[in-house]
């Protein structure tokens, strides 16, 4: 195997890893806190409403922006780190 498909190869597992890592967190907000933990988290008030349904509402919204940030940010360092980035 020569050096660049190597390095290409670990380039994409570092990229599924950090895709699969964002979708397991987007998916534990959204659906199991919004939905599956809803009764467990209706006792927590939060801004005048219960926790399951401002995470059904509003924090699973807040959960996606800032993965979308998060997303870009460790791409850039990943690109960086196998000298892919953009000058």
């Amino acid at each position: 195997m020569s050096g660049h498909s190597y390095d290409a190869e670990n380039y994409w597992k570092a990229n599924l890893r950090l895709i699969f890592g964002s979708l397991i967190i987007w998916a534990l907000v959204s659906y199991g806190f919004a939905i599956l933990l809803r009764p467990m988290l209706a006792g927590i008030p939060v801004g005048g409403t219960d926790l399951g349904f401002w995470f059904a509402q509003q924090g699973s919204i807040l959960t996606f922006i800032v993965l979308i940030f998060h997303y870009a940010w460790r791409m850039n360092k990943i690109d960086e780190k196998f000298g892919v980035h953009e000058e």
